[in-house]
């Protein structure tokens, strides 16, 4: 009997992992188990009952997966997408449905308008900045586009949200902003200094500010995933890998959007919350989706990283790890703020640095198939 698709990647997969990834004891079964940034927290999603919240990027894949979880888990008074495509908002309205109706708004707006910006976020609790040129070809190709909405959109993001007196405001980053080498992830890191030291700028008010920063999702718009799924139900030959070395970080959507929430409980102001998440290499990816064709090597592309960083040695300093994250404090903090170390956060070693090459948690074929069932 032929050996189905499954069992076929989990070999492959078993036999090219890194000899640092982790390997169960001989005779000790072990289920998949996905990352709950969420599990035991109620107050994830309760700190939103009767509270306003306005996401920017609110018709992207995370802005609607973030809602979707918002509507079904918290009694928020209400939900503002802030985007700028009316079909998709046309569309978000569809699928969402009437018994949503009443608790949502949809403003058509861009986050470069900052006299829009200031109108939509008016007694808005909650800002989820999630807005952003994401693609590296196009901010290379188009860099005046990419700094006009990735870093002045933060700009009048955090304007908007001290004019109106926002209570709490965090931004998504990207693992690209750790080191930059692209446009991409550096109008990113830009970023995430403004929201930052915006927490300078709140005075007596109660606004803070804080960033997350996570990975690759699994099956997002850019991901590679829908790229080596559509080969394959085209009848590739084979499927094109950049590097044989090249790793990655890897989060389910689901994950990310819990992260967020799970975040912006914790936050206290001014601090970059990463997700203990796993890696693996992209060729052993291709190899689990498509056991039985091969891979080709096509080269890095430009702006592109052999591998991803999310804290660097020289954050090492100022990062603290909790169990499921770690949290970098922000070097210079002229508000005053408590610690996560007063709250058992543990620091990290001087020169630890959280990479997908180095990480001590790797994907195999059976977590990938859990990670890629809920994607």
């Amino acid at each position: 009997m032929a050996k189905s698709t499954s069992l076929l990647a989990r070999e492959r997969v078993a036999l090219l992992r890194p000899a640092s990834a982790p390997s169960a004891k001989p005779g000790t079964p072990q289920k998949p188990r996905l990352r709950d940034f969420a599990e035991g927290d109620e107050d994830a999603y309760r700190q939103f009952d009767q509270k306003s919240v306005l996401v920017t990027g609110g018709t992207g894949s995370f802005g609607r997966r973030f809602i979707d979880a918002l509507l079904k888990r918290s009694r928020a008074r209400r939900v503002i997408v802030f985007s700028r495509d009316e079909y998709k908002q046309y569309e978000m309205q569809q699928h969402l449905g009437a018994e949503a109706a009443p608790r949502m708004r949809f403003f058509i707006g861009d986050v470069r308008d900052a006299e829009r910006l200031e109108l939509a976020t008016r007694e808005v609790d909650f800002i989820i900045h999630a807005a952003a040129l994401k693609q590296v070809p196009a901010a290379e190709y188009n860099p005046f586009e990419c700094i006009r909405t990735n870093v002045s959109g933060a700009e009048n993001v955090v304007r908007a949200a001290l004019r109106n007196g926002i209570r709490r405001v965090i931004a998504l980053s990207t693992d690209k902003a750790a080191n930059p080498i692209n446009l991409y992830g550096a109008s990113k890191l830009a970023s995430d200094k403004i929201f930052i030291a915006a927490n300078n700028l709140s005075g007596k008010s109660d606004t803070r500010f804080a960033v997350v920063r996570y990975g690759n999702v699994v099956g997002s718009r850019g991901s590679v995933i829908p790229l080596y799924r559509k080969l394959v139900s085209e009848g590739a030959e084979y499927l094109p890998v950049t590097d044989e070395r090249m790793t990655r970080f890897w989060i389910t959507l689901q994950q990310g959007v819990d992260f967020v929430a799970s975040s912006l409980r914790l936050m206290k102001g001014g601090e970059i919350f990463v997700p203990k998440i796993p890696s693996m290499r992209i060729a052993d990816l291709a190899r689990c989706l498509a056991p039985d064709l091969p891979v080709k090597i096509v080269g890095i592309r430009p702006g592109e990283k052999l591998h991803e960083v999310m804290v660097t040695e020289d954050d090492s300093r100022q990062t603290l790890a909790l169990a499921d994250r770690f949290v970098i404090e922000p070097s210079f903090a002229w508000w005053r703020r408590e610690s996560y170390a007063s709250t058992g956060a543990v620091p990290v070693e001087q020169g630890f640095r959280f990479a997908s090459d180095s990480n001590d948690d790797w994907l195999d074929a059976e977590r990938l198939d859990a990670l890629l069932a809920v994607a």
